[in-house]
């Protein structure tokens, strides 16, 4: 009985030995494994579902790409703050206001009826000189005497109008300032077809909007831009120019101001014209100086002589020829009490020089006459059916009517 007592005992004490050293073995596999999922994690990050990004990641710029990428933007930090924005405040009339003055009209709405309207417009214009000098378009500034100049570093000034010529569409305007940033004038006359043209300017409001083409012609004329009441032989750039673009700069590749943008044509789509500058400043040194251009004025009508005006019949039949000369400027007719008349030109009479250089078109001789002096003469051959004279014109002041 005792044997069997002890055998009991020994069978139990062994059996709570194995059951405590079982949960103490199973503890201690738990601690071993937590410790070492915790050991590949850092402390403060938390367990987030992880995402494959389809995209790179983002690379931070070095230090010496963070300047311009290329001359087009050199030459707009460059040239920018030097173009303004120009916004003009105008009374237009209305055309039928003799309309509302009829009695009848009058009986029905007694009360007075304004006949002008306010019209405002935007348009640009760039520095010329530190103390605020500022040549934009004619058709900018036309019909105001002041103008709101904003420049691009958030100023506002009042602007004068110094001056304006519709023939040439050149305009100049004076703010009071001083040490404005200003641009640096080049030279039309030496571009090349193809050459880089960078347009600034404020086309449908939007401030200093940078446009780049290239110079696709030269000596544009008036008429074969569709503007033939304008005394300018434009450049023609494929660079866009829109409506608010007019009176800004366009530039060549070294940022220097070669024209000034003009919008004159609304269905001119993938074409853009300027001014030259030597015409523009030219103009715009008259208006500074005496509040009004001078264009010389001799009073021809003429056509150009080659083998289409020939072949397509427009020499008029009342000039009497015989042999139409194949080149040439033909005068069609003489103005009465006109520089040319006094002069002792006829119509029939064919220009081939004018002060000594050699002419071949109409636009040949208009630019002639443009860069005279009015009360100087001017020597001018002609071919007189076969007669070669020379005239003698003393260019007057273009009559305003």
């Amino acid at each position: 009985m005792n044997k069997l007592i002890s055998q009991i005992f020994v069978s139990s004490s062994l059996l709570i030995m194995g059951t405590a050293l079982g949960v103490w073995g199973s503890r201690q596999l738990a601690t071993l494994n937590q410790s070492s999922v915790s050991d590949t994690i850092p402390p403060e990050t938390s367990l987030q579902p992880v995402a494959n990004s389809v995209f790179p990641p983002f690379k931070q710029s070095s230090p010496q790409k963070q300047g311009n990428f290329n001359f087009i933007s050199e030459v707009a930090q460059k040239v920018g703050p030097a173009v303004v924005r120009i916004e003009a405040t105008r009374q237009v009339s209305f055309n039928n206001s003799e309309n509302f003055e009829h009695p009848l009209f009058k009986h029905f709405f007694p009360e007075q009826i304004p006949f002008e309207r306010t019209e405002r417009g935007t348009g640009s214009g760039f520095i010329v000189s530190d103390d605020g000098l500022i040549m934009t378009n004619a058709h900018v500034v036309e019909g105001t005497s002041f103008v709101s100049v904003l420049l691009p570093s958030g100023k506002t000034y009042e602007g004068r109008v110094l001056g304006i010529d519709s023939m040439t569409d050149v305009a100049v305007v004076k703010i009071t300032a001083e040490n404005l940033p200003t641009v640096i004038l080049g030279k039309a006359k030496d571009l090349i077809i193809g050459e880089w043209a960078i347009a600034i300017g404020n086309p449908l409001g939007l401030d200093n909007t940078v446009t780049v083409g290239i110079i696709s012609a030269k000596d544009r004329s008036s008429s074969e831009v569709g503007v033939p009441d304008k005394r300018v032989k434009f450049i023609q750039t494929d660079a866009a120019i829109n409506p608010g673009n007019s009176g800004g700069p366009l530039l060549n590749a070294r940022g220097e101001v070669i024209g000034i943008n003009t919008a004159i044509r609304a269905d001119a789509q993938g074409l853009g014209f300027a001014i030259p500058i030597e015409t523009a400043s030219r103009i715009a040194e008259q208006l500074y100086t005496t509040g009004k251009a001078s264009h010389p004025y001799i009073g021809i009508q003429m056509i150009t002589l080659n083998q289409d005006t020939i072949k397509n019949d427009n020499i008029p039949q009342n000039l009497g020829f015989e042999n139409v000369p194949e080149k040439g400027v033909l005068v069609v007719k003489v103005m009465e009490d006109s520089p040319a008349s006094q002069a002792g030109f006829l119509p029939g009479d064919v220009i081939n020089n004018v002060n000594n250089i050699e002419v071949l078109t109409a636009q040949d001789v208009q630019e002639q006459v443009e860069i005279s002096t009015i009360g100087e003469v001017i020597p001018i051959r002609i071919d007189r059916q076969g007669k070669f004279i020379t005239l003698k014109v003393y260019p007057a002041e273009f009559p305003i009517e």
